[in-house]
């Protein structure tokens, strides 16, 4: 019987795979979520670098944040990952969920990644 862990890998994978045949050379906005935090980065996989990055555990959004594990967090980490891409100039992006169904806090951090301008 396949563990948590191996389901969740096949998941990821599944995604990432459809995802990469989709990009047409965007960079992916990759998301993961912990029990107490989340993240967000915008990968070039061409290059192979990050180009932005965002968490819960940002000096500048760790004071504002009552925790780093509800949907508002979530929404201030996309709002801040969207100023960091566009900073970088990036605008379009494919939305890479990993293994995490999208639901709550990971619809949060989209939809507030799209408010601040990436396209995806």
């Amino acid at each position: 019987m396949a563990t948590q862990k191996e389901i969740m890998r096949k998941r990821a994978s599944r995604v990432r795979r459809a995802l990469k045949a989709a990009a047409n050379g965007r960079p992916r906005l990759s998301i993961h979520r912990s029990s107490k935090n989340i993240y967000a980065q915008v990968i070039d996989d061409a290059a192979g670098r990050t180009l932005a990055s965002a968490s819960t555990l940002d000096t500048g959004l760790r004071g504002d944040l009552k925790t780093g594990a509800d949907v508002a967090a979530a929404a201030a980490v996309g709002k801040l990952v969207a100023e960091r891409a566009k900073a970088a100039g990036v605008t379009d992006v494919v939305f890479d969920r990993g293994s995490f169904i999208y639901h709550g806090r990971i619809k949060a951090l989209a939809d507030s990644a799209r408010e601040g301008g990436l396209n995806f």
